[in-house]
């Protein structure tokens, strides 16, 4: 869609440009063919012949300047006549028109097959955990996302993905949303507001939306989520339970979102290995299982991290996986360690 009005407006610009360029042309035409005195050439069908013979720099020389001036003219009208339609028609129009073509089209909707997923409006990082879950379970979904070239890049990942607003009818039915089983509403908070009142209207679908701000998180429900899930929020409750207990086995302060999935806040330890690491070099999805998708540091929550962000001993990690997995995750930022037969020491 935005490619499309792109597109379109480039179009419009190179279109009116022309007709610009091409009226000053025709009158300056007519303008010095009556100071020349020839008076049978001075009119517009004339001039628009000469104009675009010229602009094409064809030539025929049935219609001539006599003067300097007319001369000097023509000159200026056939050097402004390459970039102007072999540059400009090239850059503003063909090749844009080639490429929106030639590239390969973009999924606009699900197969017919598909029913009993889940629809995720949104893609982020922690969608990127959700859908290796997903993967491994052999659950059915659909990412609906309004940035083409990320669409495209999704397509080339084998990560199922539709182009389209999620807050619009059309592009819900496309997701059949119809016969989904869920539908997570992963936008900002004022999109997943729209997200989840057309969603609403459409079926009796179980919604799951994240709120980026808590305090909107009551006006979600007004719309109809199911259930709204603030990672903030999950920090400040994991906060006031305080699972801090090194001792005890139980992962507490662990939110499931979605079946078999749960989101969790990990405070790191002084004695935990993790403690001075990069997140690349902790290779925690390799010995857990488990993603983090966020990391509170230094009083600020931020879930665009990097591979090279520093795990510090005062970190909190922000993590997604499974029971199982999440727990793996807390005995390494308590510093547990496992002997030979897989107990804690």
């Amino acid at each position: 869609m935005k490619h499309t009005y792109f597109w379109r407006m480039t179009v419009a610009k190179y279109i009116v440009s022309l007709v610009i360029v091409f009226t000053a042309y025709i009158f300056t035409f007519i303008w010095i063919m009556r100071i020349e005195g020839q008076l049978a050439f001075a009119n517009i069908p004339n001039a628009i012949y000469w104009t675009a013979s010229t602009v094409t720099t064809v030539g025929y020389g049935d219609i001539v300047f006599k003067s300097t001036i007319g001369k000097l003219f023509s000159v200026f009208v056939q050097f402004s006549g390459i970039p102007l339609v072999f540059g400009l028609l090239f850059t503003w129009l063909l090749i844009p028109w080639m490429e929106k073509t030639v590239r390969p089209a973009i999924p606009l909707k699900v197969s017919e097959k598909l029913k009993d997923h889940t629809i995720i409006c949104g893609y982020n990082k922690i969608v990127e955990t959700l859908i290796e879950e997903l993967q491994e379970k052999n659950t059915p979904y659909v990412i609906i996302e309004d940035d083409d070239k990320l669409v495209r890049t999704l397509i080339k990942r084998n990560i199922a993905c539709i182009f389209g607003s999620a807050s619009e009818e059309t592009t819900l039915k496309n997701a059949h949303i119809d016969t989904a089983r869920f539908l997570i509403a992963n936008e900002s908070d004022e999109m997943n507001a729209t997200i989840v009142l057309t969603a609403r209207t459409m079926c009796d679908i179980d919604i799951i939306s994240i709120v980026e701000n808590v305090s909107n998180a009551k006006y979600l429900k007004y719309a109809g989520a199911t259930r709204v899930l603030s990672p903030k929020q999950l920090f400040g409750d994991f906060i006031g339970r305080k699972a801090a207990d090194p001792f005890v086995g139980k992962l507490t302060g662990a939110t499931e979102f979605f079946q078999g999935v749960s989101i969790v806040e990990l405070p790191v330890y002084p004695k935990s290995s993790l403690t001075g690491k990069t997140l690349r070099s902790a290779s925690i999805r390799e010995k857990t299982g488990a993603n983090v998708v966020g990391v509170w540091s230094g009083g600020k929550l931020t879930y665009d991290i990097s591979p090279n962000e520093r795990i510090r001993e005062n970190s909190v990690l922000l993590a997604i996986g499974t029971m199982s997995q999440l727990a793996k995750l807390k005995k390494l930022t308590q510093g547990y360690q496992e002997n030979n037969h897989g107990e804690s020491i």
